[in-house]
């Protein structure tokens, strides 16, 4: 007697199944075969890495000691405030995105606005913006404007859409106007979670003022791309250190946020 066997999810058919794996196995020797690489390059980057690992493990705070705290300034005060205002403009971005509390054609358009922001990469965003306004830390500070508004408006919106309808239609059987329902029965349910997401946009703000500042967009990351140009590996661990001690110590805070509010 033949023993039943679930199907498979995806594809049922056995020999589809195997010739899709092969027609997988194909392309991707195919594609590592294209990749060309210099293993004579490779070999000489060794000397190289090792040298960098060796200043990072006895980093430099001393010789750029000026450089790196302008440039730790800077991206700071480039995270502060474009987290903030991120974060400001975020909420009738999100609040628009949400399909079960916009009208159709706020909900479009701020779709739209959330797809658009999300669609660009950091660096392409603040190597436009440095064409238009010049290098230095404005650009990077409208960069990270413009990417923590459509990183936080689609998060946001998801989790509007996700809440407990029972209190929103408790609230709305009082008579209660539309933003009142908004600010009793939804921003209640989505405040914690926010402000979790508002710190981890910190973090990544911080991160990516490290790398928008190499294409000049201001912050650390031009000092960073200067250490490294000139082989001060000591002076490059110190400041890739001073950066993860400064993301740790936001995810501990946001960590302490979040259960002093929940």
């Amino acid at each position: 007697m033949r023993t039943w066997q679930r199907p498979h999810y995806l594809v049922p058919n056995k020999r589809w199944r195997l010739a899709l794996w092969a027609i997988f196995i194909a392309y991707l020797v195919v594609g590592i075969g294209s990749v060309e690489v210099n293993w004579m390059r490779a070999y000489e980057g060794l000397d190289r890495g090792a040298k960098f690992l060796s200043g990072f493990l006895q980093p430099d705070f001393t010789s750029r000691a000026k450089d790196i705290y302008a440039g730790i300034l800077e991206s700071l005060t480039m995270t502060v405030t474009s987290t903030v205002v991120g974060v400001l403009l975020s909420l009738p971005f999100g609040v628009g995105a949400a399909r079960n509390i916009s009208p159709k054609p706020i909900y479009l358009f701020c779709r739209a606005f959330i797809a658009l922001s999300r669609s660009m990469q950091e660096i392409i965003v603040a190597i436009f913006l440095v064409a238009l306004f010049g290098f230095g830390a404005f650009a990077g500070f409208l960069t990270l404007t413009y990417a923590t508004i459509g990183f936080l408006g689609k998060l946001l919106a998801e989790e509007i859409e996700g809440i407990d309808r029972k209190q929103l239609e408790a609230i709305s059987a009082t008579g209660a106007s539309w933003l009142q329902r908004v600010h009793m029965a939804i921003w209640p349910q989505v405040m914690p979670r926010m402000i979790g997401l508002s710190f981890y946009r910190f973090d990544i703000n911080f991160r990516e003022s490290a790398v928008i500042g190499i294409v000049g967009a201001g912050g650390i990351g031009a000092t960073l791309n200067t250490a490294i140009d000139r082989y001060e590996y000591d002076s490059a661990g110190a400041i890739l250190l001073i950066i993860i001690v400064i993301v740790m110590a936001c995810e501990y805070l946001s960590g302490w946020i979040r259960k002093w509010v929940s």
